[in-house]
């Protein structure tokens, strides 16, 4: 939604005209939609990765082409699961290995324009696999380039892949504390920041999105409990956020999108909540609540909470995300499901703000009703002399009351 701005024309007592703008403010609002994938039933005896089922989705791509839904299927599932846009399971990308086209756990993904390439992070074999449109493979990039695990981190390797518009690529190296860009053909040609926590400096940069409208960086720096804005030349900006749970706080921020409005939307990871934010790091909104259930703990073999709570709006841990269409995708880390969540931009009462472009346009209108009210004022005197037969020596005398009838 673009901010629309009113233009209102007001007389002061005085006589001047005054011209004003205002701006009508942005209000974001999320709303359940649908799920994509299921938990397996593991009460049943149904296991993680029955086609259909999901295990700590990591990564979420919406296909251009097609409408597709592809999610990374981790905790040894090793698969990239493809959805329809109506939720249906299509089929899988990949396997259990380190072979071509194979994952040792599968991480962030994304979809190359122009070429219409998936790029999916593949964790434990350090590098990025390389599939066309139809999930065929054709290489793998960036090979033996991520950090492995550090102490106190819940994630590493590959943690985020985004595409600018000549289709450049920009990986997140969440344990090297960088984020590393790639040419088209996948080859390193440069990187982004280093460890530590002023303006441009990382600690878990988690996920990465560039804006449609300005072509900035947005960065979720997960373990500084803040979101970095850099300019479309990776120069840093700006910092919002600290550690907390009111609007606005963070608990690992792990995942984050910007619309064609410029809004941006954070997966709030611990805190299990999306929180929307305008350009400039405003708080405008959040969506969803904590899941009752805790996660499952290191040893145990679920890969879900307990116990799950599956209504709309419910997360255990918001993870991995993508926007299309006015649609949130959202991860249910340890629920296995990708939470849909319909976009409203809505507009609210007009905000008064200066609009100093307008500030000649004001000036010579000024200019000219205090020139025409000099003449009037002017003609007023010359019509009173000429009635009382006398000059008037001062215009305070225009205050006196000439017009008696006694």
């Amino acid at each position: 939604m673009k901010a629309v701005k009113i233009f209102s024309v007001a007389i002061a007592s005085a006589g001047f005209l005054l011209l004003a703008t205002a701006a009508e403010v942005k209000a974001v609002s999320l709303k359940y939609n649908t799920s994509i994938g299921r938990p397996a039933n593991l009460a049943g005896g149904e296991l993680p990765g029955t086609p259909g089922t999901l295990a700590a989705p990591q990564g979420v791509a919406v296909q251009e082409s097609t409408g597709n839904i592809f999610v990374a299927n981790g905790r040894g599932i090793d698969r990239i699961d493809v959805f329809s846009s109506s939720g249906n399971y299509l089929e899988g990308i990949g396997g259990t290995g380190s072979g071509p086209g194979q994952f040792d756990e599968p991480a962030a993904i994304a979809f190359q324009p122009g070429t219409g390439n998936l790029y999916a992070g593949d964790v434990f074999n350090n590098r990025i696999n390389v599939f066309d449109s139809k999930g065929n493979y054709l290489k793998s990039v960036a090979e033996g380039q991520f950090g492995g695990l550090i102490e106190g981190r819940l994630f590493f390797g590959p943690s985020s892949i985004v595409f600018d518009k000549v289709g450049n690529g920009y990986v997140g190296d969440f344990s090297n504390d960088r984020i590393i860009k790639i040419n088209p053909d996948g080859e390193i040609i440069g990187s982004i920041g280093n460890s530590g926590n002023q303006l441009g400096q990382f600690q878990g940069p988690a996920g990465i999105a560039i804006s449609p409208k300005s072509g900035n960086f947005v960065v979720t720096d997960q373990f500084n409990n803040r979101v970095q804005i850099l300019n479309s030349e990776a120069k840093p900006i700006k910092t919002f956020g600290e550690a907390g749970t009111k609007p606005g706080q963070f608990n690992q921020p792990v995942d984050v999108e910007v619309d064609e409005f410029d809004n941006i939307y954070v997966m709030d990871l611990i805190n299990s909540r999306v929180q929307v934010f305008d350009k400039d790091g405003n708080f405008l909104s959040e969506y969803g609540k904590a899941a009752a259930g805790r996660p499952p703990q290191l040893g145990e073999q679920s890969p879900y909470g307990d116990p799950l709570d599956l209504t709309p709006g419910t997360f255990n841990w918001a993870a991995g995300s993508d926007y299309k269409d006015g649609k949130l995708y959202v991860g249910d880390f340890f629920q296995g499901r990708i939470q849909v969540l319909d976009v409203n931009n809505t507009q609210s009462t007009p905000v008064p703000e200066p609009d100093y472009s307008l500030g000649l346009a004001v000036l010579g209108t000024a200019v000219a009703v205090a020139k025409w009210r000099k003449n009037q004022k002017q003609k007023l005197i010359e019509s009173l002399e000429k009635r009382l037969g006398k000059s008037l020596d001062t215009e305070e005398q225009l205050e006196k009351p000439y017009f008696s009838r006694s």
